[in-house]
């Protein structure tokens, strides 16, 4: 959405991040199967469009403000946001604020974490001109969408969301009524503004499609008897192929492992972090993903970096062994986010900024999720002041 929940997961994590595991039966599996193909051929269409009508399109991305967002984030996700943004796409990224609480039981240094968030979300290149940064606390109309939306799904298709079934499987204790109707909040924050399309991962399909769900229904049920047009959009995916970046210990990246490198940490910090990272014996560099995933992954970094790719740094690094290869990585890593950290350092030390960019953002957010709960009063038969 690298946590449970998904599309805003935990650990601040982004739409592309997510892992889910439920079982599935074969049946289950062949309609997945069909489903992401399906997704994947809609997914290549809008790429090809976005050269030549970007402004068409309407994206709705997000993360939950409850760690530090690190270079896996800007990799697997924000840097695709810079790239829509700058083709033309209307971007909003949505900072969960709400949805910290799904599975926890308070919300930490809130204030702290959505002002980091929104420092990265500055540093890395997204404008506040051309992307409205929002929160979902501070938008009335948005949350109140729930409860019409709530009233098209049933519990058992709660129930069967891979993200609550992981959830009630994993948690020791009962399940909240926000997680399990978290689904259906995420169908509110892409409605709300009518987003047409949503970068996720294959994990974050049976999401989009339970907003999918909630459009059409909402549309069969009030909209379409009302109406010449749908009151809703059925969103589209577009798949993102984010790479699989581990941590320094060979493990998924996750600040509660202590195995990321954050994207406003030191040049000094980010040095120690990858001269720890774990290799193997092995003095030959080798770019092997199945049988050296550790190496892998520090080639792979170092690629994303500098555009050469793993091969090409396996190559020249040789029998440089583990010594070299951490040399080049810190190195890469380090002139890659050293104007992104430059831009951090100063957007932090001026708070009233951020403030006014998050209030701007807050207020564009209410403008259209008022109109869009004024129409679906509308649709419903529920707008008393009109006579």
């Amino acid at each position: 959405m690298s946590g449970r929940a998904t599309t805003w997961p935990s650990e601040g994590d982004p739409v592309t991040d997510v892992s889910t595991s439920s079982e599935t039966t074969p049946a289950e599996a062949e309609v997945e199967s069909s489903s992401y193909d399906a997704a994947q051929r809609r997914s290549r269409q809008i790429e090809s469009d976005l050269a030549r009508d970007a402004g068409r399109y309407r994206m709705l991305t997000g993360d939950r403000p409850t760690g530090r967002l690190h270079i896996g984030h800007y990799f697997g996700s924000l840097a695709n946001r810079v790239r829509l943004q700058d083709l033309g796409v209307d971007s909003w990224i949505l900072v969960a604020d709400y949805q910290v609480i799904t599975d926890r039981e308070g919300v930490g240094p809130i204030r702290e974490r959505v002002l980091s968030l929104l420092v990265d979300y500055l540093a890395v290149g997204i404008d506040p001109a051309r992307s409205t940064i929002f929160t979902h606390s501070a938008v009335p109309a948005l949350n109140q969408l729930m409860l019409p939306f709530l009233s098209l799904v049933t519990d058992s298709e709660l129930r069967r969301n891979p993200t609550v079934k992981a959830e009630l499987a994993a948690s020791q204790r009962p399940m909240s009524g926000l997680m399990l109707t978290y689904p259906v909040h995420q169908a509110a924050d892409i409605l709300f503004c009518k987003a047409n399309v949503v970068p996720v991962g294959k994990d974050q399909l049976p999401h989009l499609e339970q907003t999918r769900v909630v459009a059409r229904r909402f549309d069969e049920v009030y909209g379409r008897a009302r109406a010449e047009e749908s009151v809703f959009p059925q969103p589209d995916a577009l798949l993102s192929e984010a790479p699989n970046i581990l941590g320094t210990d060979g493990q998924k990246m996750s600040k509660s492992r202590g195995n990321t490198i954050e994207i406003g940490m030191t040049a000094d910090a980010t040095a120690k972090i990858i001269k720890r990272a774990v290799t193997d014996s092995d003095r030959n560099i080798t770019y092997d993903p199945a049988g050296r995933p550790e190496v892998a992954n520090l080639l792979l970094l170092a690629s994303l970096c500098t555009g050469r790719t793993p091969q090409e740094w396996a190559d020249e690094i040789g029998d440089g062994g583990a010594g070299r290869l951490k040399a080049v990585v810190t190195e890469a890593v380090n002139s890659t986010f050293a104007p992104i950290r430059a831009r951090r350092a100063e957007l932090e030390a001026d708070q009233g900024h951020l403030l006014e960019v998050l209030a701007a953002g807050n207020a564009r957010a209410n403008e259209v999720a008022d109109a869009t709960l004024d129409e679906v009063r509308r649709a419903m038969g529920m707008a008393y002041d009109l006579g």
